[in-house]
């Protein structure tokens, strides 16, 4: 989960093609050779060769498929060749590279889970109300929209103080962490997780690992969840020619960070530690 973590937050790829004719129908584009990068674009090549195959001819563009930072670097900028679609990036990421283009053109799955499914998360967890925070950067702020349901929003600008922010946020319960890379660096993140102590606070992480490394709780999703919805788009392109919206992961599981609930007096139950989407399983 690390590895996979990595490939989505870090900023010569290596591709394969299925082919019509010579002409291609798809590509997978990758920014690396690890295990996970190959395991990824593995199972993505085993799941859409068939589902090409069996398209009827047509003079579509080819979809190119980019698998994290680097490979939707790469691919945004020969854009002209395909349409694009990014999986295993976050969306300010997505957003920062190929945001401009039409969304005729490009697309996402985005690898950070949905703000609707984490605030869903936040009730199961408190059984109750809970006044819920979010802090929001340069980053982020197209998300403001979807956080205001549910949160209160603060702001952090380039040469903020992420304490003074955190003693602004005090009397919330929740902090509804999202991948804004200006403010939940390293450090911030130890501060950030020092002042919920304090405060009695839980953070709903955006991660698996941030759970592991102290934070509350999060929904996330894996391999398997994001091929699948990867999968979905792509099939939907190949019958209609026509690309989905940019989206958050249609499917996750939950993490909870056991010792962190007892020491917030939180009791989660099968309603929260069962909170899940699973995708239709694939034969083998």
């Amino acid at each position: 989960m690390r590895a996979l973590l990595a490939l989505v937050l870090a900023g010569a790829a290596c591709s394969a093609c299925a082919t019509d004719g010579g002409a291609a129908r798809f590509e997978i584009v990758t920014g690396d050779t690890s295990d996970v990068t190959q395991r990824i674009s593995t199972d993505l090549w085993r799941r859409l060769a068939p589902l090409f195959d069996s398209a009827a001819p047509n003079r579509r563009k080819k979809l190119c498929i980019a698998v994290g930072p680097s490979a939707l670097r790469e691919a945004a900028a020969r854009n002209a060749e395909c349409v694009l679609l990014a999986a295993y990036t976050s969306s300010p990421v997505w957003r920062a590279l190929a945001g401009h283009l039409p969304p005729s053109q490009a697309t996402a799955v985005f690898a950070e889970p949905s703000p609707d499914d984490q605030l869903q998360l936040v009730s199961l967890l408190y059984r109750r109300p809970a006044r819920v925070a979010a802090i929001v950067g340069p980053g982020t702020a197209f998300l403001r929209p979807l956080l205001s349901v549910g949160a209160e929003l603060y702001e952090f600008a380039p040469g903020d103080d992420i304490n003074r922010v955190l003693n602004r946020m005090a009397q919330a319960e929740v902090l509804l962490a999202t991948p804004d890379s200006a403010v939940y660096t390293p450090e911030n993140f130890r501060n950030i997780l020092l002042s919920s102590y304090r405060h009695n606070q839980g953070v709903i992480g955006f991660s698996a690992d941030m759970v592991k490394a102290g934070a509350l709780a999060s929904t996330y999703s894996d391999i398997e969840d994001i091929n699948a919805q990867v999968v979905e788009v792509a099939a939907a392109y190949a019958a209609s020619g026509v690309l989905a919206p940019a989206q958050f992961p249609r499917y996750f599981r939950t993490i909870i960070n056991e010792p962190v609930a007892r020491s917030l007096n939180i009791r989660p139950d099968s309603g929260a530690r069962g909170f899940a989407r699973r995708p239709a399983k694939v034969a083998p």
